[in-house]
Formats: C-alpha cells, structure tokens, sequence
C-alpha cells in the first residue's frame, strides 16, 4: 500500500469553499480503481487546518491519481484559498496487512 498524508492550512474566509473541493475530490478520488481510502479530516483546536488521508494500492495509484481531471481541478481551484502551501508525506504500509485492505474494498 501507498499512503499520503496530507496537511493543509485554509484562509478562515474559504474554510465553506475549501471543505466543498475537497469533497468533490474526494468522491471521485474514491471511484479510482487504485485508491483504497481518501479521508478529509478537521481540526477541532483550529477549524482552518485539514489533514488528507490517502490510501492507494501501489504508488502508480497515486501518480493516476494526479493525472486525473478532478485532482488538477481541486489543485486549482484551493491554490489560493491556503494561508500556507499543502505538505504532503509518503508512507508505506506496516499494519494492519495488505491483504486485509483488499479484502475490504
């Protein structure tokens, strides 16, 4: 499995607009035949910081996931609604194993 975590830092003024993007991206991220999770999580300490929780079978996953049309339009589209530019860390999988992710999708 390929994992990126993702932080991101909105302007209070786009937090509504920001959360809609996301979840757009989100939906569609999920109908991806290599994305096994896509999480859009709040801060309760600070409603402008996001966290994006993305879970692909393989790396390839995430680089379709790049390419596609509602990823460029999310990217795009949030450019200017961050107070700060999005972090995003790789990771790989330890636990729980690969194989019980596949089962459940």
């Amino acid at each position: 499995m390929f994992i990126v975590c993702v932080s991101v830092f909105v302007k209070p003024e786009y937090r509504d607009a920001f959360i809609e993007a996301t979840f757009e991206n989100a939906r569609n991220t999920r109908k991806e035949p290599k994305n096994l999770r896509f999480d859009v999580l709040q801060g309760l300490d600070d409603l402008d910081r996001f966290f994006l929780y993305e879970v692909y079978r393989d790396e390839s996953g995430m680089d379709d996931h790049k390419a596609t049309t509602h990823y460029k339009k999310w990217r795009e589209t949030v450019e200017e609604m961050m107070a700060k530019p999005r972090e995003g860390i790789k990771h790989k999988n330890l636990f729980p194993e690969i194989e019980e992710a596949f089962q459940s999708k």
